[in-house]
């Protein structure tokens, strides 16, 4: 049985999609998984040791339906799930002539494309993502009762590539060496750099050896603001590919993030990773906290007693350094 999974938004929903796949493969274990994505989080999903091809959209989404469709149909699939809804992949699943087409009801497109509907809210419900997710294997006769602490077991995450010279030099023998990811491109609620300055200052230098990542954007807009002088202090950010952040964040011991990419990869990776979350649903941790085995996070409560909770402002700024600090001494 060949089936496609269907994850074309950002890197940390796919890493959290790939306990489905590990799913698949532990009841499903003849199954070939094709995942459709975006080439951007190819190397999560390249090192992901359940995935047997992956097919990036990036190629298809400018092409009229008909193109799109003849895309799939090459693909030969038995079986397609929608995990990121898209009504163009949709209708082009249709018109490929796939099988077996597994949608969520909650969007009208699906009644007409999907011929496996089923029901359940994400912005409402109280299960985390990666919970979530399990739901749309039901109509492969896949059970999705998997407790939450257990499902890190199934990431997969294991292809990883070798750590290139240019980072493997400025790991530190005998200290933690951690990495620092200040900001989320605005996918998330973000910690501000005034606290990750409070949190560099109050680790010992003969202790920690310190790793600033993000994009090249997001390091012109902290280097100014960040003691990027300290030795033991490096900004990586622009420096490193997804795939050798990878490879860095499993030579680690622990990563501080608000709720991004890097954070589930590195729970992925089984390392200790600290996240900073609102309790503002639907950013709240109940449904995007990291999942791993030396995963925790920190959460900053709504206090705005007058106000209304949908409409108080999502905040995590009010995490102390402290508390974090306390956190990566527990690593």
């Amino acid at each position: 049985m060949r089936i496609i999974v269907s994850r074309t938004d950002g890197i940390g929903d796919v890493v959290l999609t790939l306990p489905m796949l590990g799913i698949i493969r532990d009841q499903l274990p003849d199954a070939e998984i094709i995942f459709l994505n975006r080439s951007y989080t190819n190397p999560i999903v390249e090192n992901c040791e359940h995935v047997n091809e992956v097919v990036n959209w990036d190629k298809y989404e400018r092409k009229s339906v008909i193109e799109q469709a003849e895309a799939l149909r090459k693909l030969n699939a038995d079986a397609i799930i929608h995990v990121f809804p898209r009504p163009e992949i949709a209708r082009a699943a249709r018109q490929a002539g796939i099988a077996k087409r597994i949608g969520t009801t909650g969007r009208l497109y699906h009644i007409h494309t999907c011929n496996f509907l089923v029901r359940f809210t994400r912005k409402r419900s109280s299960l985390h993502e990666a919970q979530l997710n399990l739901k749309l294997l039901k109509p492969l006769g896949i059970k999705d009762k998997i407790a939450l602490r257990l499902v890190h077991r199934f990431y997969g995450l294991t292809r990883l590539p070798s750590l290139p010279d240019f980072l493997t030099e400025k790991l530190a023998k005998g200290k933690k060496n951690i990495i620092l990811h200040p900001l989320s491109k605005g996918s998330a609620v973000e910690w501000g750099t005034a606290n990750f300055r409070e949190l560099i200052e109050l680790l010992p230098p003969d202790d920690f050896n310190i790793f600033l990542s993000g994009t090249e954007a997001e390091g012109k807009m902290f280097r100014s603001e960040l003691p990027l002088d300290l030795s033991h202090v490096h900004d990586i950010s622009g420096k490193a590919s997804l795939e050798e952040l990878m490879a860095l964040i499993a030579h680690t011991e622990a990563l501080v993030a608000c709720s991004t990419g890097p954070l589930h990869i590195a729970a992925a990776l089984g390392i200790c990773s600290i996240g900073l979350y609102s309790a503002k649903r639907p950013m709240h941790p109940g449904r995007w906290a990291p999942l791993g085995e030396k995963a925790t996070f920190l959460v900053q409560r709504l206090h705005q007693k007058a106000i209304h909770p949908l409409l108080a402002k999502p905040a995590i700024d009010r995490i102390s350094p402290q508390q974090v600090k306390t956190k990566l001494l527990a690593c």
